[in-house]
């Protein structure tokens, strides 16, 4: 099964669209907990939806249970809690919720998984990636740069 990764911030459209064309995803699995607003340009829910169809022929699906509490992602914005502490945080609550078998591995295969940070280091989508490929048999990850 390979899944990849992608964050949508410094990159254009053409960029953005051309990698997912060029890995030939399937399904692009959003993860972020806001997906409407203002300043995600061409990543905004609706337009997002339409661009994967159109442009990859490709579906979207957006995923709330593989993203983080607004109260978790508050904390580490304004620098409340460091990177490890949101993550160990973070790690736990996809435990909590059983995200491995919330979500059919069909759906993931071949999909993409998308946030709002450009390099996945620091992003929760990484996280939820190599958490999947932990509890799943042979999960390949990329991330999309």
């Amino acid at each position: 099964m390979k899944l990849y990764t992608i964050g949508f911030t410094k990159k254009t459209a053409e960029k953005f669209f051309g990698l997912l064309r060029e890995a030939r995803v399937t399904a692009l699995v959003d993860v972020r907990l806001n997906n409407v607003s203002q300043l995600s340009g061409f990543a905004k829910r609706d337009d997002l939806r339409y661009f994967l169809s159109e442009i990859c022929g490709a579906r979207y699906t957006h995923r709330t249970e593989l993203a983080p509490t607004k109260e978790m992602l508050d904390a580490y914005k304004k620098r409340a809690v460091g990177w490890a502490a949101y993550e160990e945080r973070f790690l736990e609550l996809m435990k909590v919720r059983q995200i491995e078998g919330a979500i059919e591995q069909e759906a993931i295969d071949n999909a993409v998984l998308l946030c709002s940070e450009d390099d996945a280091r620091h992003c929760h989508r990484r996280l939820v990636a190599e958490y999947l490929a932990q509890q799943w048999d042979d999960v390949t990850i990329e991330h999309l740069r």
